[in-house]
């Protein structure tokens, strides 16, 4: 496994990603790869490993690039008030504007890459990673085949001019939204409007709810279900093995 450094150049600076592949040379189909709220961290880089391993190359932005930060020890953030705060104020630093603006960069650079096969790629995010998923492929139809969220937050807000859900109709990707159970971040009241708004756009669309909590795909979460872990990752992969490689 190949763990490649590099700079995507932004219009708000340079931002540091690592590209996942296998270690041979043959291309193969892009993703851009998301992380949760707590940033990139170990447990991101081996679950990009996870998925190279699959026969991707797997794309890992820091989506806190613009703010230098000190990293998060997910075992004790949710029990400690201060730690949650200085999270929810990092993540309140980039908006969607700057999702958007950055996913425009980032799948710029993951299409560039001699180690990436074709045009049209997958994009997966967690939690906060969730949203940015969509907002790429609302807004790159031309360029996101597959597009999947697993714990994603806040998809469908009632009266958020920005909701992601708004851009059903730009989304031409296979989309999978893998739900926790009795999430506060995405509750019943947005799985329905979710729901509504692909119908609506006539998407191809599938939303499970996992008989699982939040955070469930991220094995550094004290949430994380082993279970529910490999259901996410047999979803992800079935999903962009259809769009981009048509198995």
């Amino acid at each position: 496994m190949t763990r490649i450094d590099t700079l995507i150049e932004t219009a708000d600076g340079a931002c540091r990603a690592t590209l996942h592949t296998t270690d041979d040379a043959a291309p193969r189909p892009g993703v851009l790869y998301y992380p949760d709220a707590g940033g990139v961290r170990e447990t991101f880089s081996a679950m990009a490993d996870r998925l190279a391993e699959r026969g991707y190359a797997v794309l890992l932005p820091d989506i806190y690039y613009r703010t230098p930060y000190e990293a998060f020890d997910t075992a004790t953030l949710f029990d400690d008030p201060a730690e949650l705060a200085r999270l929810g104020a990092l993540a309140g630093t980039v908006t969607p504007d700057h999702v958007v603006r950055d996913a425009g960069a980032f799948l710029g650079a993951l299409t560039a890459r001699s180690e990436v096969a074709g045009g049209r790629v997958g994009v997966v995010g967690y939690c906060f990673g969730g949203g940015m998923a969509l907002r790429a492929a609302g807004h790159h139809p031309d360029v996101v085949a597959a597009a999947a969220t697993f714990h994603g937050g806040n998809l469908a807000v009632a009266d958020d001019p920005t909701s992601p859900h708004l851009l059903a109709d730009r989304i031409r990707a296979a989309v999978y939204i893998g739900a926790a159970t009795d999430d506060a971040v995405f509750g019943a009241d947005q799985h329905e409007r979710l729901q509504q708004a692909f119908d609506a756009a006539g998407l191809d669309a599938t939303i499970e709810t996992y008989p699982a909590a939040h955070g469930f795909a991220v094995p550094d979460n004290p949430t994380h279900d082993a279970e529910a872990d490999r259901r996410h990752l047999a979803a992800m992969t079935a999903l962009l093995g259809a769009a981009l490689t048509g198995r």
